[in-house]
């Protein structure tokens, strides 16, 4: 991949954002183990108030910065959050040349766009580079068409509306006829951004970062969908679709790994529509190694990882994301998986 350069010496920030369980994740490790030439940071938001997706990050040399204290995209606050770590950043801009904002998935990206051009010292210093969206080919049509969103704003439409490159994630996963008919249902969102194309997020490097999206010419094209005097005034209307929650859970017990793949498969298929994501951090019985589960819908990946190292606390983490969550019976579903033997944490 070619480096590109700065224009005028401002470090470019990528802001990547997709619904939940699209693969943000996985394009950021690719990003990160790939020889692109870049130093990059990340600025990572969870939705859930146990921290799970930072360690699904793999070990790198980049600098990995989290915010756990809520939606970057709906509370004035936590947007001054983001700019404060920005400030942080720009600090030690010596140790990086990149940066990438990785929203959560229920975020509508363009208010966290605006907070780069609010305040005059980051404005001055960093280049919104572009909004890159990934969309789960398999799963987007049914957040596209979901009728309990009807009266709300749907994030994951927000997501491809305000996208200078879309990114259709999980292709190996539905047929070349379902592709096209998603292409077109996005080109109905979105004529101008480019759409690629991707398994496990592995995408042209070239094609999402240093593209420009937000050069002086094309702000004045995108000020009216940014609502950059509203952003100046910190009005923002935006409100997720309140049905939707995440419920999280922490375990010093280790499961019993075929009663917690039979609770979870049972679950997910009951619960298919309503469960939009689930992941965790898994402590198995009789294993070294931790496990790391990423499921979507009823679409599970339960695999193991590397050992525990020996200073390391041995947990298990797992947070649910969607809609009528019951959190007493979920709970019971899992305690009933642990291990029945004592174990020390």
């Amino acid at each position: 991949m070619q480096v590109y350069e700065i224009q005028d010496q401002k470090i470019p920030v990528t802001i990547l954002t997709g619904f939940l369980g699209a693969g943000k994740t996985t394009l950021l490790n690719y990003i990160l183990t790939e020889r692109h030439g870049h130093r990059i940071a990340v600025i990572e938001n969870e939705f859930g108030e146990i921290d799970v997706d930072s360690d699904l990050v793999l070990a790198s040399d980049e600098e990995i910065f989290q915010m756990k204290n809520g939606c970057i995209c709906c509370f004035v606050d936590v947007r001054n959050d983001l700019i404060q770590v920005m400030k942080k950043l720009l600090a030690q801009k010596d140790r990086f040349d990149h940066v990438i904002v990785e929203t959560s998935g229920l975020a509508d990206p363009t208010p966290v766009a605006t907070s780069f051009f609010i305040d005059p010292e980051v404005t001055e210093a960093v280049l919104l580079d572009a909004i890159v969206t990934l969309v789960d080919a398999k799963h987007f049509g049914q957040h596209l068409h979901d009728k309990q969103l009807d009266g709300r704003e749907n994030q994951a439409v927000d997501q491809v509306v305000a996208a200078d490159r879309i990114i259709v994630n999980k292709t190996d996963l539905v047929s070349e006829a379902e592709l096209d008919a998603l292409d077109a249902d996005l080109r109905e969102l979105n004529q101008t951004a480019e759409i690629l194309r991707a398994q496990y997020g592995k995408v042209d490097l070239d094609a999402i970062l240093g593209i420009s999206g937000f050069t002086p010419s094309y702000v004045e094209e995108r000020a009216k969908l940014l609502d950059l005097d509203g952003a100046h005034g910190h009005h923002h209307n935006h409100s997720h679709d309140p049905s939707v929650s995440s419920v999280s859970f922490t375990f010093d017990r280790p499961f019993d790994q075929d009663r917690l793949m039979a609770f979870l498969k049972r679950h997910l298929a009951e619960n298919a529509e309503n469960a939009f994501r689930t992941k965790g951090i898994l402590w198995m019985e009789g294993d070294e190694r931790f496990f790391v589960l990423q499921a979507v819908h009823e679409l599970i990946d339960l695999r193991p990882d590397h050992p525990w190292r020996a200073d390391e606390r041995r947990e298990s983490r797992i947070v649910f994301i969607g809609r009528q969550l019951d959190r007493p019976a979920l709970e019971a579903e899992l305690r009933a998986c642990l291990s029945p033997l004592e174990v020390a944490a």
